[in-house]
C-alpha cells in the first residue's frame, strides 16, 4: 500500500490525513489547534503541524506529502530566511484603505474606482480587498517601513510550510502553486505569470517570490525522503477533495464562507465580486468569499443560549422568511460585498416575530442569502450551476442543509463531515506519488441529497435589508 499525507493548515487548526494513494481510504489522522487572532507568527503553524503529524503517526512511511492552507496570508522573510514579523492573515482587515488606494492608483487616480476595478480585473482576474496579500504589503510599506525594508522574500502560509518541510535551504527554493499564487493580487491566472509592476505599485520594490509550480510537479523532499507536492490554497484543495467538476458549485461554510466552481477559462469580473483564481489541476476556480459564515450560527446560538442542534430545531420550526425578520450577518465587516467597516443588522422586528425561533431562522437564512449572492455573481460570469456541494463545519447544521435549497434554488448535495481540504491535499500528493496523468479517482461515500421549492421572497427581503447596511461603523 502506497501512503500519502494531506495537510490542512487552516485559520483555526492544522489537520493531517494519511490515505491510501490508490483508493483514498483513510488510514490515520491527527490535528492540533492554531492560536486565535488575525495576526499569527508562522512558528505556531509549524508547531501545530508537528503535533498533528505526531498524532497521525508520523510521516516516515508516506510516499508524498501535500500542504493545503489558508490563502492570502502575508509571510515576510529576511535574507537569512527568518520571519520578519507575525503573518497578517486573510481575515485581517487593517489593509482595507490600502486596497482602495491601490484600486484608485491603478485606475490613474479615478476616485470613483471604476477604472481601477476594471484595470485590476484585467491584470490579475481579481480586484484587491483587505484579504489579498498585495494590500497587506502596501499596509506594511506604509506602517512598518523597517519591516518592509527587511523583507527579502514574501510567501504564503502553504508556501512557507512546504519550504520548511523541504529543509528551508534558501529563499531561492521557495515554491507555490497556481491556486495559491492567484490569491496574492500580483500573479495573473490568465497569463500564468507574476505581475512585478503591481508589486512595485504596492510595495515600492520587488522582493523574491516563490516559483509557481504546475499541478503535479515535485516541490522537494522531506528529511525522510517523501516527495513534496506543490500544495495549494484551501479552496483549491477542497475542490480536489470533493472531486468537483464543471457544473458543480462548492459552498463551504467555515470560518469564512466561499462559493466557487471549477471552470475551463479564466474570469475577470469588472465588478470585483468574483475573484478569478486558478485551481490545483491546471484549470480555474472563480470564487466569491464572505467573511461571515459558520460563526454567524455560533453567534446566534450564543445569543439564544442554545447549542447548535437546538438552534437548527428552532430555525426549522418557523416558515421560510421568518415572518419578515431578516438578519444581514456582517458581524466582522464583510468582504463580498466589500464593506470591511460594516456591522450586522436585524430588520423587520415585530412583536409577532420576536421569538427565539424567528431569530434562529433569520440567522440561517441571512448566512445562506449572503452565499447565494455569491452564487449569482458566479453565474453572471458564465459559470454553469447545476447543483451545490455543501461542505464545511456549517454544513453539519440540519437547518442549513434543509434551508439551503430553498435559498439557492438548486439541488444540494452534502458529503459526510470530513476534512476535505486535507483530503484534496492528499489527493494531490497521491497524484505526485503515483506519477499519474490525472489525480486518482477517489469515491466519496454517504452523500446526502436535499431538494426543496425555492422561496424568492426570502432573497428579495434579504437584498432590500442588505442594501441599507453602510460601510462605516455607527
Amino acid at each position: 500500500m502506497v501512503l500519502v499525507a494531506g495537510v490542512d493548515s487552516s485559520t483555526q487548526s492544522c489537520k493531517v490525513v494519511i490515505r491510501d494513494a490508490e483508493s483514498g481510504a483513510l488510514v490515520r489522522e491527527g490535528r492540533a489547534a492554531h492560536p486565535d487572532g488575525t495576526e499569527v507568527h508562522p512558528r505556531a503553524w509549524w508547531a501545530a503541524l508537528g503535533q498533528a503529524v505526531a498524532e497521525a503517526g508520523g510521516l516516515d512511511d508516506v510516499a508524498a506529502v501535500s500542504v493545503g492552507a489558508q490563502q492570502h496570508g502575508m509571510v515576510c522573510l529576511d535574507e537569512t530566511g527568518a520571519v520578519v514579523r507575525p503573518a497578517l492573515l486573510w481575515n485581517d482587515t487593517r489593509s482595507a484603505k490600502a486596497a482602495l488606494d491601490l484600486i484608485t492608483e491603478l485606475g490613474d487616480g479615478d476616485d470613483g474606482g471604476d477604472a481601477g476595478v476594471r484595470a485590476w480585473a484585467d491584470a490579475v482576474g481579481s480586484v484587491p480587498v483587505a484579504s489579498f496579500t498585495v494590500t497587506k504589503l502596501r499596509w506594511l510599506a506604509e506602517n512598518e517601513p523597517a519591516s518592509a525594508q527587511r523583507s527579502a522574500a514574501v510567501c504564503l502560509p502553504h508556501d512557507w510550510l512546504t519550504w520548511r518541510l523541504a529543509g528551508a535551504s534558501g529563499l531561492d527554493s521557495l515554491t507555490t502553486d497556481r491556486g495559491d499564487a492567484s490569491g496574492t493580487g500580483y500573479w495573473s491566472p490568465a497569463a500564468g505569470q507574476y505581475r512585478p509592476d503591481l508589486l512595485d505599485l504596492a510595495f515600492g520594490r520587488r522582493p523574491a517570490l516563490p516559483a509557481v509550480l504546475g499541478p503535479a510537479v515535485v516541490a522537494g523532499q522531506t528529511s525522510a525522503g517523501a516527495l513534496l507536492a506543490p500544495g495549494t490554497g484551501d479552496n483549491a484543495a477542497a475542490a480536489l477533495g470533493v472531486a468537483a467538476s464543471e457544473g458543480d458549485v462548492v459552498v463551504s461554510i467555515g470560518t469564512s464562507g466561499t462559493v466557487f466552481s471549477v471552470a475551463t477559462t479564466p474570469t475577470a469580473d469588472a465588478t470585483g465580486a468574483v475573484a478569478g483564481f486558478a485551481d490545483a489541476t491546471g484549470r480555474f476556480l472563480p470564487l466569491v468569499c464572505t467573511l461571515n459564515a459558520a460563526r454567524v450560527l455560533d453567534a446566534a446560538a450564543s445569543m439564544l443560549r442554545v447549542d447548535l442542534d437546538e438552534l437548527a430545531n428552532l430555525a426549522l420550526s418557523v416558515p421560510a422568511g421568518a415572518d419578515g425578520l431578516v438578519l444581514v450577518p456582517y458581524l466582522e465587516g464583510e468582504r463580498t460585498p466589500n464593506k470591511p467597516l460594516a456591522m450586522a443588522a436585524l430588520h423587520g422586528l415585530r412583536l409577532a416575530n420576536s421569538t427565539a425561533a424567528h431569530l434562529a431562522r433569520a440567522a440561517v437564512e441571512g448566512l445562506l442569502c449572503a452565499l447565494a449572492d455569491g452564487l449569482d455573481a458566479l453565474v453572471l460570469q458564465g459559470v454553469r450551476a447545476r447543483r451545490v456541494i455543501l461542505i464545511g463545519g456549517g454544513a453539519r447544521s440540519e437547518a442549513v442543509r434543509r434551508i439551503a435549497p430553498v435559498v439557492f434554488g438548486l439541488p444540494v448535495l452534502v458529503p459526510p463531515p470530513g476534512e476535505y481540504v486535507a483530503d484534496g491535499a492528499a489527493r494531490q500528493a497521491a497524484w505526485v506519488a503515483l506519477g499519474a496523468a490525472e489525480p486518482p479517482s477517489w469515491t466519496v461515500e454517504g452523500i446526502q441529497s436535499y431538494a426543496a421549492d425555492p422561496a424568492p421572497a426570502v432573497r428579495l427581503a434579504y437584498a432590500q435589508a442588505r442594501d441599507l447596511v453602510l460601510n462605516r461603523p455607527t
